[in-house]
């Protein structure tokens, strides 16, 4: 099974990850930059659904196991080209010329929790799955193009508290807070996510125009970034 696949249902692409967690790391993005290319450029398809193929889990963010030990061989160009690469993705999604949904299916932890951040619009599963930030307990400060796709989605006062905590959030929390639009039982999460999808056909060039015009300061905080925490000691994790 690919990391990454799939469908088009009628104007709607409903892309599905299949890695387990869904952990980052450089196979599983580029897997998912691919399927995005493939999506817009071999399809009419004017919205993106995405969810994950895993019973409880919609993804628990970067993949730890592969990256402490590139950072404790002292690989750093390696690392700082896979953060490179994650901020690929959190670019094309939040610039993305389709209207993107993400259907949380389960736990969205960390990383996973930031590229829900990217998506336009976010329904949760509402029997189980917590949202949550967990890096302050990891040693991992976020980096300026995070923060930025953290303000897009959620309200400051938050974003503070979910940062500086670690707390997690239900599906209930999340919709209280306007994190998400709704939160909704397994059984019902994708048909009330592909209703509102089926709701929206709408142009790939004005969407494209718009987005560039709403997100240019999330592009330009993730264009700007160096990743500089590896070298100068503030990410300490490992």
């Amino acid at each position: 099974m690919a990391l990454v696949d799939y469908v088009v249902d009628g104007h709607v692409a409903i892309l599905t990850m299949n890695s387990g967690e869904n952990r980052f790391n450089p196979d599983f993005l580029q897997a998912f930059l691919d399927t995005l290319d493939d999506i817009e450029n071999k399809t009419e398809a004017a919205t993106l659904v995405v969810t994950s193929a895993h019973e409880k889990i919609f993804s628990n963010g970067i993949d730890l196991e592969w990256l402490v030990p590139v950072i404790q061989n002292g690989e750093i160009d390696k690392a700082k080209e896979f953060f490179y690469q994650l901020n690929r993705v959190f670019k094309r999604v939040v610039t993305y010329p389709l209207i993107t949904v993400a259907a949380i299916n389960g736990h969205a932890f960390a990383g996973g929790a930031i590229l829900c951040c990217a998506f336009d619009f976010r329904f949760m599963r509402s029997d189980r799955g917590f949202f949550c930030f967990p890096e302050v307990d990891l040693g991992i400060p976020f980096l300026p193009g995070m923060n930025a796709l953290l303000r897009k989605a959620m309200p400051m006062y938050m974003v503070e508290e979910m940062q500086y905590t670690g707390s997690r959030l239900t599906a209930e929390a999340c919709e209280r807070h306007h994190i998400i639009r709704q939160a909704l039982h397994q059984n019902e999460l994708m048909d009330g996510t592909m209703a509102f999808a089926n709701g929206l056909n709408k142009k790939r060039n004005i969407l494209r125009e718009m987005k560039a015009r709403l997100t240019g300061s999330i592009v330009h905080a993730i264009d700007v970034e160096d990743v500089p925490y590896i070298e100068s000691g503030k990410f300490n994790i490992g």
